[in-house]
């Protein structure tokens, strides 16, 4: 069966799920975290309107239906310009800098700090049920549906297990029912082209995007015309200008017209493997974002112009100064849960507001918009992270994820591009939640991915794929989507899926000189630390198993690794061979098995009597010159 058929199969499939609610208590298993949370303080999620038209904003869920645990960085470091900027501030000076409190559910949300006896306090976040409840609230306390627009800033259909096994199905399906209007994508087209457009139809908002382009090769041959007119002309908005999607629209609520232009992760072609978008091009393109917003404001006379964004914030921020006439940004990439917006002054001499709405549902940012006859006369805005279990949950949405969850694993299943890799026999036959609530290993400490360096979720896939393959050095990518497992809790199959899940995690296994290691190490750091964020990738430090070394974040390409060694100490030499194990190549596909089966079997080999899975070393690198930096506290490793 063919990935195309595979799709629509799912698709209607889930849509005869969708009005099966009714049955939905007779099936097994209670997605509705029931941890003994703090109370709820009064009128916590109460936000009286202040305006007339409100914005409700969510980003970077990577497939998390279920309420999760997502511990914040304790190192965001900022270089050059955004040195002491949100996002580059964590913990205790973060709260000071956006007025938070220690010791409080604030500081559960936007911080590390005591990630884990706040996670017993205050339990999971998130959840679509549940997200989907304050959804309405703030709708409702806005007078109605009619007077907001909400708005998805990309990586949604991307993330876990379900996700990766519908194609993204499933997290379009719950996007309706949550009820988004206008999304933009980057990990959306890591799915192939026609996938892409198959989701892109069954959605019933908007998917826009003024800088994503149809290749000339594909606009003069017949191929590409044939699958577009297969999805009513979607892949192909303007064939003059190349638009592959809409670049903006006009929205009208609450009395207002108010035009939200799209932006695609512009790197995507750079960090995520052209083969499954091949007649798709991407790039930062702000001269026509310029040109773009100046014919909106001439032509079309909107009261505001806010850009949906999947830049990442720093690049947000710059983009901002640079474009006259942007009232606001709704940010994402980057996973930044910023409580307050960054305010700067456009080229115009206006001012723009910049937002980002953190990751895996765990917030909705709010904006409203007072506008009258003369333009926008005030904005008001505030983010409400979502503890789970303050909110009820969504009966729709709750009954729609258990029915999608009692989806059977078949052989139609692709969980890779490589046709030996196609599907898993092992899991035919079971249900997803059966295959995701396999409990593998009891935590020996908290398990996180996220911030500039090493994390121990990546410690254990460093060490799962350096077993598999009796490397002497592992490489993992530094992505910043993936939930945490708390101490003391099982791992569950579904937590390694969160980490892993992709259209190409297939493993390798290859013979590298020292210098040629050290080269990928220098190049991963000048796309995270180059003092330029339109040269940056928006993602973290390349993670490194088996292997310790130096780095120095503000030094130039070339000069920030130093002092390699491998875990036995010898010093890396240039011209020595290594093996070397990785997964999620971007130019190539290997043939080693999917890394999600990989951690699954390292993690049952390795546990104890007592099925613990314990970390011997975690490969922190040693920084040098960011002692003071504001970007970083509470390192575990060494700061010199």
């Amino acid at each position: 069966m063919g990935k195309q058929v595979m799709t629509d199969l799912y698709r209607r499939q889930l849509i005869k799920l969708m009005g099966a609610g009714a049955a939905a208590s007779t099936l097994p298993g209670c997605f509705i975290n029931s941890s003994q949370a703090a109370t709820k303080p009064v009128e916590f999620y109460k936000m009286v309107m202040q305006g007339n038209a409100r914005i409700l904003h969510i980003t970077d869920v990577h497939g998390q239906l279920l309420p999760v645990y997502f511990r914040e960085p304790n190192v965001n470091l900022g270089i050059g310009e955004a040195y002491g900027r949100p996002p580059h501030v964590v913990g205790k000076k973060l709260l000071k800098h956006m007025g938070l409190k220690e010791n409080s559910v604030e500081s559960y949300a936007y911080s590390y700090l005591e990630f884990e006896s706040s996670a017993k306090k205050y339990g999971r976040t998130g959840g679509f049920a549940h997200l989907k409840t304050l959804l309405d609230d703030l709708r409702e306390s806005a007078g109605g549906k009619q007077n907001t627009l909400t708005l998805d800033g990309g990586d949604l259909w991307q993330g876990s297990g379900t996700s990766l096994w519908t194609r993204g199905v499933d997290m379009v399906e719950a996007s309706n029912i949550l009820g988004v209007d206008v999304m933009v994508g980057h990990w959306e087209f890591t799915y192939r082209e026609d996938e892409v457009l198959s989701n892109v139809t069954l959605f019933k908002g908007d998917f826009i995007g003024q800088n994503v382009r149809v290749k000339e090769d594909a606009l003069f041959g017949d191929d590409y015309f044939e699958m577009v007119e297969k999805y009513d002309g979607r892949g192909l908005f303007d064939e003059d200008s190349g638009h592959a999607f809409r670049p903006y629209v006009i929205k009208n609520f609450g009395g207002a017209r108010v035009a939200v232009v799209g932006q695609a992760f512009p790197r995507t072609a750079n960090a995520n493997p052209q083969e499954f978008f091949p007649d798709w091009s991407f790039g930062l393109r702000e001269d026509d974002m310029i040109e773009l917003v100046e014919e909106i404001k001439s032509s079309e006379s909107p009261d505001a112009i806010v850009l949906l964004s999947h830049n990442g914030m720093d690049v947000d921020i710059k983009m901002a100064q640079n474009i006259p006439n942007l009232d606001a940004v709704f940010g994402g990439h980057t996973h930044d849960g910023m409580p307050q917006p960054i305010k700067v002054n456009n080229a115009g001499g206006g001012k723009c507001w910049v937002t980002n709405a953190g990751s895996n549902g765990k917030y909705i940012g709010v904006m409203d918009f007072d506008i009258a006859d003369n333009g926008i006369k005030s904005m008001h805005y505030k983010m409400m992270p979502i503890i789970t279990d303050w909110l009820p949950a969504d009966k729709e949405m709750d009954a729609y994820i258990k029915q999608m969850r009692s989806t059977v694993y078949s052989d139609k299943i692709i969980e890779s591009r490589s046709s030996e890799l196609a599907f898993n026999p092992t899991r035919v036959g079971k249900t997803f939640d059966a295959i995701l609530t396999e409990k593998l290993a009891i935590a020996d400490r908290t398990l996180y991915r996220r911030g500039n360096f090493m994390g121990t979720w990546d410690q254990v896939i460093c060490n799962a794929l350096r077993h598999e393959f009796q490397a002497d050095v592992a490489l993992s990518p530094g992505v910043r989507w993936g939930t945490t497992t708390p101490e003391g809790e099982w791992i569950t199959m579904e937590d390694v899926m969160n980490q892993c899940s992709m259209t190409y995690a297939e493993s390798y296994v290859s013979e590298m000189t020292g210098a040629a290691l050290l080269n990928v190490l220098e190049g991963v750091a000048d796309n995270l630390f180059d003092p330029d964020p339109y040269l940056q990738s928006g993602g973290d430090m390349v993670r490194v198993g088996g292997m310790d070394y130096t780095i120095e974040p503000t030094q130039a390409y070339g000069k920030r690794i130093s002092n390699a060694r491998l875990d036995n100490g010898n010093a890396i030499d240039a011209d020595k061979t290594y093996r070397v194990t990785g997964w999620a190549t971007v130019n190539r596909t290997p043939d080693g098995r999917l890394v999600w089966d990989i951690v699954r079997d390292y993690i049952l080999a390795k546990r104890d009597d007592n099925k613990i899975l314990r970390l011997p070393k975690i490969n922190h690198p040693t920084l040098v010159g960011v002692g003071e930096n504001p970007g970083i506290a509470d390192y575990p490793g060494i700061i010199i």
